[in-house]
Formats: C-alpha cells, structure tokens, sequence
C-alpha cells in the first residue's frame, strides 16, 4: 500500500538527536534557539517561538494578539478542528466565513460578509489549507479596513509563498505545525512567528508558565515548550524542506496532467502568483463516486484521505455550541468531495505512475 503520508528521518537527524542526548540538555536549550532563527529567517519574520504542537502556536498566537474571553474571531471551518478549537480555548467565540470552492481556502467576499454582519471582530485566522496560499491581497486589503488581528494558520503550508512572499510573514502571528506527517516535522512540535518584538516577549511567556526572570511569573502561561530533541529533528529538516517541497510540486504537476481529461475529478486549483507547496495533493470527486472511488483505490494498493469530511461548525461538539447546517454550503460541499492523494517526496517514479494508473483506470 502507498500510504498517503511516510516521514523522512535521514542521517543528519540522527546525527543532531545523539547530539542533543549526548549534552543531557533534553529541555529547551541552544537547539531550540537555533531553530527558532532559523525558521524565523527562513520565512521572513524576525521572531520565532517555538512550541509544543500546532494548537499550542495557535492557541498561544491568539493570546499575543490580544484576544480575550468574548471576543469574535472569523475563521474557516474547512480546516482541521485545532483552527477552531484554539478559539474556544481563549473564552472567544468563532464565526465562520464560507470558502472559495476552487481553492478550499476562506473566500475574501465571504469573509467581508461576516465582518460586516457581526461587526467588531477582534481578530481573523486564513488558513492556508493543503499548502496554497489565501487570496493575501484581498485579506490584506480587508485587515485594513475592519482592523482586526491577522493570524496565519501554516500548519499545511511550510515555504507557500505568495509573489515570492512566504506565508507567515503577512500578518501579526502565524502558527506553524511540525507534526509527524507535515511537510517538515520535528514529531510534535510548532512555531509562532511575528515581527513585533512586544508580542514574542509576551509570547515566550505565555508558552512558558508566564515567567518573567527566573521566579517571577507575570501573566498566565502555559506549559508549552518546545525540546532540545525535537528541534533538532527540525534543523535537520529545515535544511532540506525546499527540496521535499520541489518533489511535491513535481509529482502534483504529473497528477494535474495525467487527470485533466477526467470527467470524474476535478484537479486542484493553483491561482496565479501561488506556490503551492501541496501538503496535500487534494481533488474533488463526485459525491456520489467518493466512496467507490476510494474503495477502488485502496484494492488497487493506493492510500488515500478525506481532509476533512465535516466542516468544524458540523462536529457534535459544535452542535451542543449552538451551531447549525446550512452555514457555509461550500465548505460543506467540499467536505462531501474531497479526496487526496499520496503527494510527498518519498514516492518513487513507480509510485507516481502506480498512483495515476490506477486513478484513471477507475472508470475502465
């Protein structure tokens, strides 16, 4: 079976894990620090936090920004439940804004439409779902005019550029994800970026039980550090992310052309000035194809995934908030549709050609 994600631990992450156990400094230390700026560096922030997981850099992100118990924050709910859920740990309360249905990402017109009914948002989250970048000069144009906080949600989206610029790097935080499948990884893990020197003081004490000094602890934190170990899988990782990045735009690129004459499929989406750096090789089927077709694939020795097969205001949790069908009707047609392919860099020329043989043998 070709698995729809398999993580790539080579020699030099071996390397830095002895390293890190051989300086019986486990904790946060020196490699944590040197991931931060390098990352940071890498995505053209000046600062870099690194943290616990995704959530905990979103979480933490918003909680730099300024969001309270109360608040509004406007998001997609076409995203992983994490996006959503860090809002609510925040006391604030999510609204959500429909998606554009060709690129899976929040829609900007959507988006206004919400900012105008529910009036003083406090702040935003775009998600740059499946590694393709937002609409950034609509949003960008948006923020200006409703002043809200913009946070980016990476998680899937590691060196996504727009214009040449990468995401993390427009607004006033972003939360990245170093999950064990993500286009780089450190196993858990996350970073938050900003260029404001006030928010990543007070974000480093957030993700650190709120210390100020040795002793003294000022405002509420958290327990949410980052280790020597796991950064230093990330270094490691860093150094070889564009050229990962390059093998999934390439095997993306021979699915978009081996499955343009599909009548059953509708490939991704890629806009103009995007780099799609395809965290998820992601195409619309038919509703009432999904199931066969995927059953289909499976049989034929192909993995393949639902991200996501309900909108985050669908899940039973949301429902008990209050939360009803009927509000987004492009994210929860996406949610019937969608499926992905395996895409990442470990795949084999024969695994491309097997992934694409057996798509278009399907309907044969």
């Amino acid at each position: 079976m070709i698995n729809v994600a398999s993580p790539i631990i080579g020699k030099e992450e071996r390397r830095l894990i002895a390293e890190v156990l051989d300086s019986k400094i486990l904790a946060s230390g020196k490699y944590v620090a040197q991931f931060e700026q390098s990352f940071a560096k890498y995505c053209g922030a000046k600062f870099g936090i690194a943290n616990a997981n995704g959530t905990t850099s979103l979480h933490t992100a918003l909680l730099m920004c300024g969001v309270k118990p109360g608040d509004k924050v406007a998001t997609t709910p076409f995203s992983f439940i994490a996006t959503s859920n860090s809002i609510l740990f925040c006391g604030a309360k999510p609204v959500f804004a429909d998606i554009d249905p060709e690129t899976f990402n929040i829609n900007p017109v959507e988006l206004e439409k919400v900012l105008k009914k529910e009036k003083n948002v406090k702040a935003v989250i775009i998600v740059h779902l499946y590694g393709l970048p937002c609409d950034m000069p609509a949003i960008l144009k948006l923020k200006k005019k409703y002043k809200f906080k913009l946070i980016e949600d990476c998680a899937q989206a590691h060196g996504a550029e727009y214009k040449g610029k990468k995401v993390g790097s427009f607004g006033d935080a972003s939360a990245f994800s170093f999950y064990a499948t993500k286009n780089m990884m450190t196993g858990e893990g996350g970073i938050v970026l900003t260029n404001d020197a006030k928010a990543d003081k007070h974000a480093r004490q957030i993700i650190n039980h709120g210390r100020d000094g040795h002793s003294t602890f000022t405002v509420l934190g958290y327990n949410y550090r980052l280790t020597n170990l796991a950064a230093a899988i990330g270094i490691a990782q860093l150094k070889q992310l564009d050229g990962w990045s390059a093998k999934r735009i390439a095997n993306a690129d021979k699915y978009n052309e081996a499955f343009k004459s599909l009548d059953f499929v509708k490939t991704p989406v890629i806009p103009l000035n995007c780099k799609h750096v395809f965290h998820q090789y992601t195409m619309r089927v038919k509703e009432s194809e999904r199931a066969g077709f995927m059953s289909y694939l499976k049989d034929n020795g192909v993995g393949c995934g639902i991200y996501y097969d309900t909108v985050m205001y669908g899940q039973p949790y949301y429902k008990k908030l209050g939360f009803k069908p009927g509000l987004c009707p492009a994210a929860e047609q996406a949610a019937r549709e969608a499926v992905s392919l395996p895409v990442h860099p470990s795949l084999s020329k024969a695994d491309v050609e097997k992934i694409i043989n057996a798509v278009k043998g399907y309907k044969k």
